[in-house]
């Protein structure tokens, strides 16, 4: 459940060279409407907007930040952008999610190069994104909104609330296997929708994997777009816990 008291904003950023706001709105696909108020979906839906200056930052933070590299033709676009789009709408679902999905791509439409996601620090191309708006379904979603990273001890997820779900971490065994492992637990709890806590167990058909246990770990304040409110949760190798009896 959602913590009480407790709002998440999913935060994007969108790159483009319009030449003025006039280019950008002329340029929006159909049924999408853009006004000094607010970024109107063909749906109803009404999600604030903000024009960001260019700093001489953001481009090379994008590319690194980027999963798969963006096209050639994104790229130029990227490092000759003249405005930052920033779109802020609510989140803490997979519903609420594929709405700011539709609405980056929207932006890409019109010209963005790309996304940037301010709640995980990942970035996409505009094509990628574009093919996960247009599938919708919670592997992309999860792929789109989720960063796993890599730490010298451990593997853990930054993003995770944007779902409304905890971010998870487990012992980083130096190999493909484990990423793909927390890949699939991201997977099963973002198709399932359900909550996890403190001494679940996890299993598949092979039986008990992990027991879930509450660990600490980077905190974020509160107003960060980063900050989880749900918490973090470590996933303990059921074969770990019995080696260790």
């Amino acid at each position: 459940m959602k913590p009480h008291d407790t709002d998440v904003d999913i935060i994007l950023r969108i790159p483009g060279n319009w030449a003025d706001p006039a280019d950008l709105v002329e340029r929006m696909p159909d049924g999408v409407e853009l006004t000094p108020g607010g970024l109107v979906l063909p749906d109803g839906t009404d999600l604030e907007w903000m024009p960001l200056l260019p700093d001489d930052q953001f481009a090379g933070i994008f590319r690194s930040a980027c999963r798969t590299e963006a096209r050639p033709e994104e790229l130029e676009v990227l490092d000759s952008y003249s405005v930052n789009i920033a779109l802020t709408g609510p989140g803490g679902s997979l519903d609420a999610a594929r709405v700011m999905l539709r609405a980056g791509a929207a932006i890409v439409r019109a010209g963005g190069a790309g996304v940037f996601i301010d709640n995980s620090g990942v970035a996409h191309g505009g094509h990628d994104w574009l093919e996960m708006a247009d599938d919708g379904g919670s592997d992309a979603i999860s792929y789109a909104f989720i960063n796993i990273i890599r730490g010298q001890h451990e593997l853990w997820t930054m993003g995770m609330h944007v779902l409304g779900l905890p971010d998870l971490a487990m012992k980083n065994l130096n190999d493909q296997d484990d990423t793909e492992t927390l890949v699939e637990v991201i997977r099963y709890l973002c198709e399932s929708e359900r909550s996890i806590g403190d001494g679940h167990i996890l299993a598949d058909e092979e039986g008990a994997r992990f027991r879930v246990a509450t660990t600490t770990g980077r905190v974020f304040d509160s107003d960060s777009p980063m900050h989880n409110p749900w918490g973090r949760f470590k996933l303990v190798s059921m074969r770990e816990i019995a080696e260790s009896n």
